[in-house]
């Protein structure tokens, strides 16, 4: 919950000074990227700007205190000024920063950004103390947000010392508005106006001026000036002399003597008591002072003039001058410090009391109160580890001495999840079985309910680090012990257990449970994993060669991460990077090249390592179009991220797949060979994560001419594709079966398996799986073609393969390019006619076509002329061959290839 007096523009102080020169600056803050307020404490910054803010319509409002240096809770407070100042505009900020799905306040600035794209009036933030952020977090995002705010946008800090925000920057390009200790000091005029409203008798004007001058027009002295007037009956003059050239390091003494000195007992005990909070109310005050007058209170220390300052119009919360409340804190650590710990127990009771639990967190943190800590957590701790205040309560766990822990169970399970959230899966498994332990040593009963909860977190950490016989069975104990309430732990079992069994694949059983799980977490609100069952059953579809359901489940998630603002998440780079692959796998290379960048876009703030997944796609979208130096390039970043880090197996199977694929391409068997001999070598291939590393190991032994040991490899896979009803796996499969097959002279066996491969490819779509095969594959399809045994259908797929193998590839078979048309004019056997009627290149480009299968209508479309300008062509290059039809034709080119060496 966030603190609503933090969010409220400070209300007008009775007999405020109007100070119309500064206000007459401010007025232009609407033509700068920001506006700066700086200057020491007591200089006036807050009540200007608030009295310039009165007459602002699009204004938010943010106070900062030494809590809101956590970026998460920057963040909230941020986004919420600026949904006040636009009455509610930026919903998908708003929700983003809410739910704490976002990578970094980068990432969630820029989302502001675009929210605020389409608002066409000039709106205010107003960020007050932004001296209290030291976090180099925080200021790198506010640094990203004042180089790419919307023109619309303004930002007004207020701050003791210069931020780190790249001002100078700022300075020369006129964005900047800036008023200093010199402008915000009171003029004569002014503190001529600030003594009259003050003083019960008239001040001379010779006298207030000399006042202000021995002051320099300080605000907070002349202040001062007024309250020991009031006090004690030293006139105005003394007091001035005693506050000339004080400055607010040396402030203290001074405020003890003249204050604090001489206030009542009570009125002492209750200002430093009230001092270790930074907002308060009459329900905090009533805590502290175990009284029930705590509105009266409050008014009565702001009749006093004691530096104590309305927060909002309706007076409910109040605060004290941060000068004054700095001074209060430190004496009050001095004279209080026999009770500070129950001055902070009874403000966390408040803070309890009126339903904040993270501000309650704070002071019980500083009370050392173990059982507070304790209490808190255990009421409240998932209700903040769900609002991502994840931080917070690390920090509080990490107070808690490990004894007083382990005796709760409970908190136990949350330092559990707490760390899973954070990606911290290896450690997660290794502390749980030492907690476990040391709680078993101190004969900690589990309830039969707790341990299901215990076991939904093991199971998720045990699939997620590759054990799924492991992960199973807790998935199992917790799924029979959590009742129907506890439905994020049933959540989390139904996923895990859906999981291993697409793990195992069982994909009929995987999807049941994956659809089952969407529903609940839906159900329920828990999106995060309504999206991560969407993504599992779109895995699930493909391997099973139902890609367009596959595309439509991605629409699906598409949609609900638009919904719910999930785009920060890591599960969304899963989610394009799922819909790359499936492009590719359609030949839709553009489309997937974008998708995978937007992927990369998603892990802008994350570890480099994340890359590796969607830097392999790139790698093959670049191998798809016969573009071997993007192809290395990405290939060589994935190398890079392989050999610093370790990764999952499926990870390395994804990544490895077009590293064999680039070294089939280039011939390269040197890599080859030394993959093979360093790679591991899957115990069995039930499913078809381990069936694609099989695959990449026998394209590796194809290239390095083990053909016996390639095909051993592949007879198993495809039992178990069968068996499995891995229908894309087998459509990979027979892909091998028939390199192996051409390459080893079995021809008829290679035209069965290719013709079984176009028939699968009706339901899966491939294209992309035959382009990249290169001139093998297309010089297969052309005969197959000719042969005309193919139906309707593979007839269409095959002529598309084609055409892309013909654009991607530039095969000479296809495009007889001048280089080797130079090399076959020039070979000693060609026949003597073409050397006498020479065909041009558009001729040599026509009979390529036709060699590759391509009807005129094709070849037209191919080379975008018209059809009788294609019989024009064909005409002249039979005559110019000696030939009458098309068959003759094929036969001369065929003669022409392998009289230069090629195999046809």
């Amino acid at each position: 919950m966030l603190i609503p007096s933090k969010l409220r523009r400070p209300a007008r102080l009775q007999n405020s000074v109007l100070r119309q020169r500064l206000l007459d600056r401010l007025s232009a803050a609407a033509n700068y990227r920001l506006a700066l307020i700086t200057s020491p404490a007591g200089y006036g910054k807050t009540t200007l700007v608030a009295q310039w803010a009165v007459i602002q319509q699009d204004l938010g409002w943010y106070s900062l205190d030494e809590s809101d240096n956590e970026p998460e809770q920057f963040a909230n407070y941020l986004v919420a000024a600026i949904q006040q100042a636009t009455q509610g505009h930026c919903l998908r900020s708003e929700a983003l920063a809410q739910k704490h799905q976002y990578a970094s306040l980068g990432t969630l600035f820029a989302q502001l950004s675009v929210d605020l794209a389409d608002w066409t009036t000039p709106l205010f933030v107003v960020i007050d103390d932004y001296h209290l952020i030291t976090n180099p977090l925080i200021h790198d995002a506010m640094r990203g947000l004042l180089r790419h705010q919307p023109e619309n946008l303004k930002l007004i800090l207020l701050s003791r010392n210069l931020p780190s925000l790249g001002i100078a920057n700022l300075r020369v390009r006129d964005q900047l508005l800036e008023i200093g200790s010199q402008q915000l000091a009171f003029t004569h005029d002014e503190a001529k106006l600030f003594f009259d409203c003050r003083l019960d008798l008239p001040i001379a004007t010779q006298d207030s001026h000399r006042l202000c001058d021995e002051v320099s027009g300080w605000a907070t002295a002349l202040q001062l000036i007024v309250l020991s007037t009031r006090q004690s009956g030293t006139p105005a003059s003394k007091t001035a002399q005693r506050l000339s050239g004080i400055n607010s390091s040396h402030l203290s003494d001074y405020l003890v003597e003249e204050v604090l000195d001489r206030v009542d007992g009570a009125t002492r005990r209750f200002l430093l008591r009230c001092s270790l909070l930074h907002s308060m109310n009459d329900v905090l005050i009533d805590r502290l002072t175990g009284e029930e007058n705590g509105q009266q209170l409050l008014e009565q220390t702001e009749h006093q003039g004691l530096f104590i300052q309305r927060m909002d119009d309706n007076g409910e919360w109040f605060r004290f001058h941060p000068l004054f409340a700095n001074f209060l804190r430190q004496r009050c650590q001095w004279e209080l410090a026999a009770e500070l710990a129950e001055i902070h127990h009874n403000a966390a009771a408040g803070w309890l009391a009126l339903g904040f639990p993270a501000e309650a967190i704070h002071h019980a943190m500083e009370a050392q109160d173990q059982d507070m800590m304790c209490q808190i957590l255990l009421e409240n701790g998932w209700e903040l580890f769900y609002h991502g205040e994840l931080a917070l309560l690390e920090r509080c766990l990490k107070k808690l001495p490990y004894e007083a822990l382990i005796q709760r169970p409970r908190l136990v399970l949350l330092k559990g999840w707490l760390a899973q959230s954070q990606h911290r899966c290896a450690e997660v498994a290794s502390l749980m079985a030492q907690d476990r332990d040391e709680m078993a040593k101190h004969n900690v009963v589990i309830s039969s309910r707790l341990q299901a909860e215990f076991s939904a977190l093991l199971a998720q950490v045990a699939i997620n680090t590759d054990q799924p016989d492991e992960a199973e069975t807790l998935a199992e104990e917790a799924l029979r012990f959590l009742p129907q309430s506890n439905y994020y732990g049933r959540i989390v079992a139904t996923s895990v257990t859906g999981e291993v069994a697409h793990c195992k694949g069982q994909l009929d059983q995987a999807l049941t449970m994956m659809q089952h799980t969407a529903q609940m977490a839906h159900q329920h609100g828990v999106y995060h994993y309504a999206l991560w069952a969407l993504l599992q059953q779109s895995e699930i579809l493909i391997a099973q060669g139902y890609l367009q359901v596959a595309y439509e489940i991605q629409d699906q998630a598409f949609e609900l991460v638009g919904a719910q603002h999930l785009e920060q998440l890591p599960m969304h780079e899963f989610l394009l990077r799922l819909r790359a692959q499936l492009l590719w796998s359609w030949s839709r290379l553009d489309e997937a090249e974008k998708a995978a960048n937007d992927g990369l876009n998603v892990l802008a703030s994350s570890q480099p390592q994340q890359q590796l997944q969607c830097l392999a796609i790139l790698a093959k979208i670049a191998l798809g179009r016969g573009d071997f130096d993007h192809a290395r390039s990405h290939l060589h970043r994935c190398e890079n991220l392989m050999s610093g880090a370790h990764y999952h197996s499926d990870w390395v199977t994804n990544a490895d797949n077009p590293r064999v694929l680039f070294w089939q391409l280039t011939g390269d068997t040197e890599a080859a060979a030394r993959w093979l001999n360093q790679t591991v070598k899957p115990d069995n291939v039930d499913n078809h994560f381990l069936q694609g590393q099989w695959r990449n190991i026998a394209r590796a032994q194809i290239l390095l001419g083990q053909f016996d040991e390639a095909e051993v490899v592949l007879d198993e896979l495809n039992d178990n594709a069968r068996q499995l009803n891995l229908v894309s796996d087998l459509n990979h499969n027979l892909l091998l079966n028939n390199l192996i097959y051409w390459q080893t002279g079995r021809e008829k066996e290679a035209q069965r398996v290719l013709m079984e491969a176009l028939s699968l490819a009706n339901r899966t779509g491939f294209i992309s799986q035959f382009v990249v095969e290169g001139e093998t594959m297309a010089v297969q399809l052309r005969q197959l073609l000719q042969l005309g045994v193919l139906p309707e259908m593979e007839q269409q797929r095959t002529r598309r393969i084609l055409r892309d193998i013909n654009a991607h590839h530039r095969h000479k078979f296809a495009h007889f390019d001048e280089d080797f048309v130079q090399q076959l004019l020039h070979h000693p056997q060609v026949p003597e006619l073409i050397r006498i009627s020479p065909l041009t290149q558009r001729e040599w480009q026509v009979l390529g076509l036709i060699y590759s299968g391509y009807s005129n209508n094709q070849i037209a479309g191919e080379l975008d002329v018209a059809s009788t300008t294609i019989k024009t062509h064909i005409r002249n290059l039979y005559q110019k061959l000696g030939v009458e039809q098309r068959q003759d034709a094929v036969l001369q080119v065929k003669k022409m290839l392998t009289m230069i060496g090629y195999s046809v």
